[in-house]
């Protein structure tokens, strides 16, 4: 009779527990991913810091952050309404080639148009940010190509739930940009064309690596191109500006301090360990997106707010824990690990990390808005955050005292709007969810 109570409770623990193993075998590969490629991208630059001079390291870190901007602020547009459309096909029993064909064409054209502005404004990229090595945006290009391709595999992978692959894009990618860079410090080979090529690379070859594990499903009814181009655009705004905030000060930075490299080099150090959290938390669209769609299309609120506060309680706490963090720790870091040339003061590293938290409450709140179907405030959210952030941070003060000031302010005037925008619609679900069982009975 008690080894039946035992094997009882045994059998209780597993069924309760058989959710959580399910949810950690698909997010642990892709935190595994995750943490190859941020480990890749604070390995690259810290080689770069010790082996480049100053102003070749600040060229090479701003080729890191452009890539960060029109990498995953642009295509991660691609990904995320590949996965809305793929994911919802299988649930309806649909095939999903149609959808794989549109996604393909539209990443096409995303990646000529970013590729045409790239070479549009290259003198001015060559001459002020790339410290005149045309090997740089050459890599830009090549990274822009990766970053077509291995964000429409993801968008893919993550559709059909088959976040093993997900995760291998995220790693290959990783050692796609480490390897080389390793290599290029062990041989005594370092330079910008050989770390901006290493690091460029890195997606062309994760798409490559990944490509046999495509599967782009059987023929079912058309996909229109333009309705998925309306969101594929929306989402691109707000995630564009979102990175364009997120990595364009140090650039600005850079090219407002050409007579001061040393600075420039030493804020883009501390402002790189100040992003730690984004490597770690950018992919929760993945995971959090879904659970807030499912919940927002039951329409039952109480879940979706509930979940949303999960998510926010998780980024403050692990945001602010980073901020003060870096705030301690930044500027000595900095020196170590990057060889900055100048201890910036623990104050803008501290605001600097609670830049980063309020930045990924924006991302929680975006994927709510989604979530409710209001993708064009997100991308108004963004749009006015960014002509803040833009108007401080070309303003006539201190380039040091502007960059900081914008990377705080933009993320907050975001907040507000987005805050609002899913209170309030949160509020109308739950008017529509108390009104649904008495439009029943009519």
């Amino acid at each position: 009779m008690q080894s039946s109570r035992h094997d009882d409770v045994g059998y209780g623990w597993s069924v309760l527990l058989a959710p959580v193993r399910a949810r950690l075998n698909s997010v642990g590969p892709v935190g595994v991913g995750l943490l190859l490629l941020g480990i890749a991208a604070y390995a690259v630059l810290g080689l770069a810091g010790h082996a480049l001079e100053p102003r070749d390291y600040a060229a090479v870190a701003s080729l890191y952050l452009l890539i960060a901007i029109v990498g995953p602020g642009l295509f991660i547009a691609v990904e995320q309404e590949t996965n809305r459309q793929v994911s919802s096909r299988i649930a309806a029993g649909i095939g999903t080639l149609p959808v794989a064909r549109s996604a393909a064409t539209l990443s096409a054209i995303l990646a000529a148009a970013v590729v045409a502005v790239v070479l549009l404004l290259s003198p001015v990229l060559l001459d002020r940010v790339f410290g005149g090595s045309w090997s740089l945006v050459i890599a830009t290009i090549v990274a822009v190509v990766g970053a077509a391709a291995v964000y429409l595999w993801r968008g893919m992978f993550a559709g059909q739930r088959r976040y093993g692959w997900y995760a291998a894009t995220l790693g290959a990618e990783g050692l796609g940009r480490l390897v080389p860079c390793l290599a290029l410090g062990v041989l005594g080979l370092a330079s910008v064309s050989g770390f901006g090529y290493a690091f460029a690379f890195g997606a062309l070859l994760a798409a490559a690596a990944t490509f046999p594990g495509v599967r782009i499903g059987e023929p079912g009814p058309a996909a229109p191109i333009g309705r998925m181009a309306r969101g594929v655009g929306l989402i691109a705004g707000a995630s564009g500006l979102l990175l364009l905030v997120a990595n364009l000060a140090p650039v600005v930075l850079t090219s407002r301090l050409t007579e001061d490299p040393e600075t420039a080099a030493s804020f883009v150090s501390l402002f790189v360990l100040a992003r730690l959290p984004f490597f770690f938390l950018g992919s929760m669209h993945a995971f959090l997106l879904p659970a807030l769609t499912a919940a927002a299309n039951r329409g039952d609120p109480a879940r979706l707010r509930s979940r949303i506060r999960i998510a926010l309680g998780i980024v403050l706490a692990l945001g602010l824990v980073a901020a003060l963090g870096v705030a301690a720790l930044g500027p000595w870091a900095a020196r170590v690990f990057f060889d900055a040339p100048v201890d910036l003061s623990a104050l803008i590293a501290g605001l600097l990390g609670i830049s980063t938290t309020a930045l990924l409450v924006t991302q929680v709140l975006q994927s709510a808005l989604l979530a409710l179907d209001t993708y064009r405030t997100a991308t108004t959210a963004w749009a006015a955050g960014a002509a803040v952030f833009l108007g401080l941070l070309f303003a006539p003060v201190d380039p040091l005292v502007a960059a900081v000031s914008a990377q705080l302010a933009a993320p907050l005037v975001v907040i507000a709007i987005m805050g609002l925008a899913v209170w309030r619609g949160i509020h109308r679900l739950s008017v529509s969810a108390q009104l649904a069982p008495q439009a029943g009975p009519r």
